[in-house]
């Protein structure tokens, strides 16, 4: 029968995308990995691919469009044999029940023509849909159908699963279906309707902006974050002078190579050590319990016209200063580009936004959940401090606020934590050590 294909959820916060371009047109041939289309999400275009082989036999969305939902049918692709007059109503929703299928269609006799996939299996009198090629491969690895555990569209085993699959093996447990995402605008506080707000401002002049989906989904969950997670705020001043200094060195020696350090680098690298010097507040909140991870994985967020990304730099603690600041270019140029992939801005259990860079002496920042805590870094200012000694001096001075989740970090480890930042900070050529 012929294959829906949906519109997938390329991200977790995805709810809807824009159909941005497609790579193939009706009656091409497809393989599973080709290239279908280009979406836009919420936070990135992303290239889209095939998990079945056919004919593409329709398409459903033409490119250009937005709000497509998720799960909504965006093409059709027909299997061997079929043709388009087998392709019923698509303006259904995905969530309908599959229709029944058809008697599978008489194998050819031309020896010189492909082998006619198995006729799908059934389980329990109902039909099990798998792809041609999954059956095929199926039949020659002598695997029962029945037995394999099916990720595509409405549980269709395609050709993935038949490969990582071994011959008598029982499916695992399907887990248990995700709640469904609420949408962005439910998730927002409840407030005046729009209605309501644009009748308070009758007789002035302003301009209503459209909300795309990146604002709309920092507004869900930025206010569910707020609502939900217990911040509270621990403050430090941090003595930058020792830090400048030994920039200054390193830079001047590691100008040869192109490669220049910023002072974000440093403090990217000061968390990472923290984490490691402080392991119970490396966690991230998990509904009934936290998540204590080995290694320091440490979101950076990165101001984009119209919003914000928070790529994570993995390993942070392993890599050196050079490795660090080369990486944060390279995902700080995608992010403002709008071409990071999921896997390099999701995960994480702890964050860093630096505003320093636009003069702010300090502020307060929300946790992104599911981290535990998030820093914020204002700008090195020069202050009157009192010296070791006792005696007034001049001293470069960074504020800091580190933003907890009280439900993973208490006041006493947040505590340890924002200090062993700060020594780290104030003490920089340990970091090399």
């Amino acid at each position: 029968m012929p294959t829906e294909i949906l519109m997938p959820a390329l991200s977790p916060t995805m709810e809807e995308g824009t159909l941005a371009k497609w790579h193939v047109k009706e009656g091409d041939t497809v393989s599973s990995g080709d290239i279908l289309a280009e979406i836009e999400t919420d936070k990135a275009t992303m290239e889209f691919e095939a998990v079945d082989e056919g004919v593409m036999g329709k398409i459903v969305i033409p490119e250009g469009t937005e709000g497509v939902k998720v799960n909504d049918v965006i093409a059709v692709l027909l299997e061997e044999g079929e043709s388009a007059d087998d392709i019923g109503d698509t303006s259904a929703k995905a969530e309908k029940p599959a229709p029944k299928a058809e008697a599978p269609k008489a194998a050819k006799s031309d020896d010189s023509a492909p082998a006619a996939a198995p006729a799908a299996p059934q389980k329990d009198g109902e039909r099990i849909f798998a792809s041609p090629l999954a059956r095929r491969i199926a039949a020659d690895k002598g695997l029962d159908l029945t037995d394999v555990q099916g990720t595509g569209p409405h549980g269709r085993i395609v050709k993935a699963d038949v490969e990582a699959a071994k011959p008598g093996a029982k499916p695992a447990k399907a887990a248990e279906p995700a709640k469904a995402a609420t949408p962005a605008a439910a998730t927002m506080a409840a407030g005046p309707s729009t209605d309501a707000v644009i009748k308070m401002y009758d007789g002035r002049p302003f301009e209503e902006v459209k909300l795309d989906g990146m604002r709309k989904t920092i507004a869900a969950r930025l206010t569910e974050a707020k609502q939900s997670v217990p911040h509270f705020y621990l403050r430090r001043d941090i003595l930058l002078d020792d830090l400048l200094a030994f920039r200054g060195q390193l830079n001047k020696q590691l100008e040869a190579r192109g490669v220049k350090l910023s002072v974000n680098d440093f403090i990217i690298k000061a968390c990472a050590l923290a984490l490691q010097q402080v392991p119970d507040a490396n966690a991230v909140w998990a509904g009934d319990r936290t998540l204590k991870f080995e290694k320091s994985d440490v979101a950076v967020a990165v101001a984009i016209e119209g919003g914000l990304f928070t790529p994570v730099l993995r390993d942070a603690e392993m890599k050196s200063l050079s490795a660090l600041s080369a990486e944060m270019k390279d995902l700080a140029s995608r992010a403002r580009d709008r071409k990071l992939a999921p896997h390099e801005y999701q995960g994480g259990a702890f964050a860093v936004s630096n505003l320093g860079m636009f003069g702010i002496d300090n502020f307060d920042a929300i946790i992104n959940p599911p981290h535990a805590a998030i820093l914020a870094v204002g700008a090195g200012v020069k202050k009157p401090i009192v010296g070791k000694d006792g005696e007034l001096a001049i001293g470069t001075v960074m504020s800091t606020t580190l933003s907890v989740d009280h439900r993973v970090i208490d006041g006493a480890l947040g505590a340890n934590l924002l200090n062993a930042i700060k020594e780290n900070l104030e003490n920089p050529m340990t970091m090399l050590a």
